[in-house]
């Protein structure tokens, strides 16, 4: 069996998160980097390697990243022919630079104020989008023009100027247009005075990203995919391959595995805590992912269990994919170092 692992921000480029790295030691994925065989690549977002992967011919860097259209899918819906977008809850924080964005994975988000807000939303704009809150923190919308959005996710733009990053984009005119309207539209709503009342962060902008129909086909080089990223999953449907929630460890997951195949693994666990610059928590989930999954995998490699274990880091400055059998385990000359340095 081959087992390929996208983990992104293992090798972290914000400071706090690379802060974090230097002090940490995980044995079993030291080891994996270290006697494995090392591959380049262009650095990219998780994302788009997702897309690229699934892409099924040589078109996947040109192919639009979807995101809405994939996400619909990814929760069962059914996209057709209709252009989406993902229209997810952030908070604009006010800085001395400008509003910084927010992700809404700093904070709650609940079922009823998600729908509360898309409801005057959809009375708002009808006839022009229909927004659905899929989840409390993960909204799309239903287009009747397609337009210009920006690819970046909400993680991708953690902290930043958003208004400053896109002002240069002559074709983002209408989506800049759009989310000031969005944003008037939320300013005054009940459900954000509730929340300013108890302290917690407005919900006073959408982020309005990967917008686009969905692929018409996909062509997977795996036989399941586990993740909770809804790219990955809506990926994965498209392309007829099996695919489920991401278990807590990896022994569930080798219990139900089949004995061969190749077979992908979506362990996103660092990322928000990376784009929050949370270095504790960043610290805390690399362990948990030391224990729950690299160790254990690693002893299904020596046992005979997996046969092939890659690690894909698409989203850091020097992008790379680990690949490694049982036997370069034997490599004793290429010893483990800390993981600071490959940050």
């Amino acid at each position: 069996m081959h087992c390929e692992l996208l983990v992104p921000a293992l090798f972290p480029t914000r400071e706090p998160a690379r802060e974090a790295l230097a002090a940490l030691r995980l044995p079993a994925l030291e080891l994996l980097l270290a006697r494995g065989r090392a591959a380049g690549a262009e650095p990219q977002a998780p994302e788009r390697w997702l897309v690229e992967a699934f892409s099924g011919d040589d078109s996947g860097e040109d192919a639009p990243l979807a995101a809405g259209a994939l996400t619909v899918l990814a929760d069962g819906g059914e996209p057709g022919d209709e252009a989406w977008l993902r229209a997810d809850p952030v908070h604009l924080q006010l800085g001395r630079e400008g509003p910084a964005l927010v992700p809404s994975t700093a904070f709650e988000v609940t079922r009823e104020e998600a729908e509360a807000l898309c409801e005057a939303l959809n009375r708002h704009f009808a006839g022009a989008l229909t927004f659905y809150p899929l989840v409390p923190a993960r909204w799309c919308a239903r287009l009747t023009d397609e337009f210009a959005a920006p690819a970046e996710s909400p993680l991708q733009l953690a902290g930043e100027d958003v208004n400053q990053r896109f002002a240069a984009e002559p074709a983002a005119r209408r989506w800049h247009a759009l989310l000031t309207e969005i944003q008037m539209a939320l300013h005054e709503h009940p459900v954000n005075a509730e929340r300013e009342r108890r302290g917690a962060p407005a919900l006073n902008s959408l982020w309005l990203w990967g917008a686009g129909r969905a692929p018409r086909e996909a062509a997977g080089p795996w036989q399941s995919v586990c993740a909770d990223e809804p790219l990955a999953l809506g990926m994965a449907r498209l392309a007829g391959v099996a695919r489920r929630a991401l278990p807590a460890a990896a022994e569930e997951w080798l219990a139900r595995a089949p004995e061969d195949g190749r077979h992908l693994l979506v362990l996103d666990a660092l990322r928000a805590a990376h784009a929050l610059d949370d270095a504790e928590a960043y610290a805390a989930r690399l362990r948990t992912l030391e224990a729950r999954w690299f160790a254990p995998l690693l002893a299904a490699l020596r046992a005979g269990r997996v046969g092939m274990i890659t690690l894909h880091v698409p989203d850091a400055a020097d992008a790379r994919s680990f690949e490694t059998v049982g036997g370069d385990l034997r490599r004793i000359w290429r010893r483990a170092q800390a993981l600071g340095r490959y940050a």
